[in-house]
């Protein structure tokens, strides 16, 4: 069984046991998130939400809150003397699915 949730402004194919990131939530480690957005729920019987599924959930575990590696942005404007730096790191959060409740 899988689902198909809207988490950070993202669609997520997930499964029961599965761990992914998803951007920054505001929940500390060993926390329980549930998510409704739940678009499309698929298995023996799939339902497909307009725009989402009723009464369908998924639960989640925090595991940790972390940052990704480190990009660099690098502007550089020829003929004008002129250039920039600048990194980012993006901020995540690591959940492991509990279960899908359809």
């Amino acid at each position: 069984m899988y689902a198909i949730i809207k988490t950070g402004g993202k669609q997520v194919k997930v499964e029961v046991g599965q761990t992914i990131f998803v951007e920054k939530l505001e929940a500390k480690a060993g926390d329980k998130v549930t998510f409704d957005q739940v678009v499309l729920v698929g298995g023996e019987d799939t339902k497909v939400g307009t725009p989402l599924v009723e009464g369908a959930t998924v639960e989640a575990t925090v595991e940790k809150q972390g940052r990704g590696k480190k990009i660099t942005i690098f502007k550089y404007r020829r003929r004008k003397d002129s250039h920039s730096k600048q990194g980012h790191r993006q901020p995540y959060t690591k959940l492991t699915i509990n279960a899908i409740n359809a």
